[in-house]
């Protein structure tokens, strides 16, 4: 876990999706947060799941009066003002999401500018910080419910890259042609910038034929992007955020901390798809336009 990372030459803003639930979709996106984090990097993650899932992996306060994701997508809020920091880690930072994120779909439909509205926030937010003199954000994990609306769009127009966490079991592909499509009309109408960057197995269990089958499979299909490191099945991970940890925190030796700390360090030795492929957020970061 010592290991280090390489600090991007500016912020990666990544968003994690898959369509279909259970994949370790949320999962990995506090993991590979807190991995970087643990090795000096400062990781915001931006939750954008009503569920809250990853706000509690990381032991945010997420309670209904707690200012989040919602009150930044309406307006009513910056993400400065809504940012928490993790109690396992200050380079660790959050934007909460609440119960009110459910209604977030149907409010943002008569709203102007619907879905930039993510990536304009985050703009704000990260010019704020570069004025303000606050360290750097190195990554942005933006963590999607496993649907394609308003929300999901919102963060694919905030984002240069996506990371889809695919599970080694049976129909993984599953829906992914519909996401795979989805994300092609973001790039034509919406965010031209935007790659599919990482794919990550997970949940391998490595001792079945499926799991290899599967992995094969993928790495066919996507080549380069899919990662080398494949997370596996693994107790510690599920337990960890019954106890508002990720497994990075709640126990760094096991295999899926390992796992997980390796991907990070993969991901973080990638470059970046293209500087002409930054994310539209970060597009004024450096003061270019």
């Amino acid at each position: 876990m010592g290991t280090t990372y390489d600090r991007p030459a500016q912020t990666r803003v990544f968003t994690v999706a898959n369509q279909k639930g259970g994949v370790g979709k949320t999962t990995t996106a506090v993991n590979i947060a807190a991995a970087m984090a643990r090795a000096g990097l400062t990781v915001l993650v931006i939750d954008n799941d009503p569920q809250g899932n990853a706000s509690t992996a990381l032991g945010i306060e997420h309670g209904p009066e707690t200012l989040s994701t919602y009150d930044v997508l309406l307006g009513d809020s910056s993400i400065a003002d809504v940012v928490q920091t993790s109690p396992a880690d200050d380079r660790l930072l959050c934007v909460p999401s609440t119960i009110n994120l459910s209604g977030a779909e149907i409010e943002l439909v008569t709203v102007d500018s619907r879905e930039t509205r993510l990536r304009e926030a985050l703009r704000t937010y990260l010019i704020h910080r570069s004025s303000s003199d606050l360290p750097r954000i190195d990554y942005v994990f933006i963590d999607c419910p496993p649907s394609l609306g308003l929300l999901t769009v919102n963060a694919f127009t905030a984002a240069a890259e996506v990371l889809i966490p695919i599970q080694c079991e049976y129909y993984a592909l599953e829906g992914l042609s519909q996401l795979l499509k989805n994300i092609q009309l973001i790039q034509a109408h919406l965010n031209p910038a935007l790659a599919v960057s990482t794919i990550l197995l997970t949940m391998s269990d490595i001792r079945t034929n499926l799991a290899r089958e599967v992995a094969s499979e993928v790495r066919e299909h996507f080549g380069d992007e899919t990662l080398r490191t494949v997370i596996p099945r693994s107790v510690r991970i599920s337990e960890a955020p019954s106890y508002g940890q990720t497994v990075i925190s709640y126990d760094p030796s096991s295999s899926g901390a390992l796992a997980y700390a390796e991907a990070a360090r993969e991901i973080s030795r990638r470059q970046a798809p293209a500087l002409d492929r930054q994310s539209p957020a970060t597009s004024t970061e450096n003061g270019t336009a």
